[in-house]
């Protein structure tokens, strides 16, 4: 169980060392963070994330709660064949290049920016040995979300659905975020049937250029796999020009 030692400031947000590592975390989200915050069975309530498909993740994310606030804790693991080998440990390089720091400061940045994005409340990282490190992330949970793959299982989308799910990626887009797999999980919708983007491991700021349709084609590849694997889910190539056609909509308007 980490400890918290001592207290710095960071570039944005709130650092606590620890014996092993050291936690980032907004004060005006969650005002005491301890190493036992990153631990499931610590909290007041705690489940699965559960969902259709993949949409759950790899079984390291859980919902977590106070009795008064909902939050998202997610440990980092490696996916593909390098995580049947090592399944969470991370080569170190540095605090700041840690998985969880990276993806707290890019979540604050794109929420100060007004775009639909967990907001982060804490990220954990705990050296292993000399070289390696194991990271957790703490969001705040966006009530009444749902994966685009659950959401497409529960009933077939409107044109208008589509064209404002392109509508929505170009808005991250011209904002330069360049989600690192944007899938039909990670592209989450509200009741509203507005889009949210979840997981920005690896996530970066950029300047316009071919990472753009490489997103999209990313999105693309993943709807059609799912619809394979799940007859009931509601997706053709007519979807996919409407959400191209408001995406593409979005890019003309001024």
């Amino acid at each position: 169980m980490d400890q918290v030692s001592e207290g710095r400031s960071g570039l944005i947000g709130s650092v606590e060392n620890t014996e092993t590592g050291a936690i980032l975390y907004d004060r005006e989200v969650i005002d005491h963070i301890c190493g036992m915050s990153f631990r499931p069975d610590s909290w007041q309530r705690a489940e699965p994330v559960t969902g259709f498909l993949r949409s759950a993740g790899r079984g390291n994310t859980m919902f977590v709660s106070d009795g008064r606030e909902e939050f998202v804790l997610r440990h980092y693991r490696r996916g593909g064949l390098p995580g049947r080998v090592n399944p969470d440990l991370y080569v170190w390089l540095g605090e700041e290049r840690t998985r969880a720091f990276r993806e707290w400061r890019l979540l604050k940045r794109l929420v100060e920016m007004g775009l639909r994005v967990p907001r982060p409340a804490a990220a954990r990282y705990r050296r292993v040995a000399t070289f390696f490190y194991t990271a957790d992330l703490l969001t705040v949970r966006e009530p009444g979300i749902r994966a685009l793959s659950d959401r497409l299982v529960d009933s077939p989308a409107t044109e208008d659905f589509w064209r404002g799910t392109g509508e929505g990626i170009y808005r991250f887009h011209k904002a330069g975020v360049c989600h690192a797999d944007l899938n039909a999980y990670n592209v989450q919708v509200d009741a509203a049937d507005r889009i949210f983007l979840l997981d920005f491991d690896r996530g970066r700021l950029l300047p316009p250029g071919a990472w753009q349709q490489r997103n999209l084609a990313r999105l693309y590849r993943s709807l059609s796999k799912i619809r394979k694997l799940e007859p009931r889910v509601a997706f053709s190539d007519t979807n996919w020009r409407q959400l191209i056609q408001g995406y593409s909509s979005a890019a003309r308007s001024p």
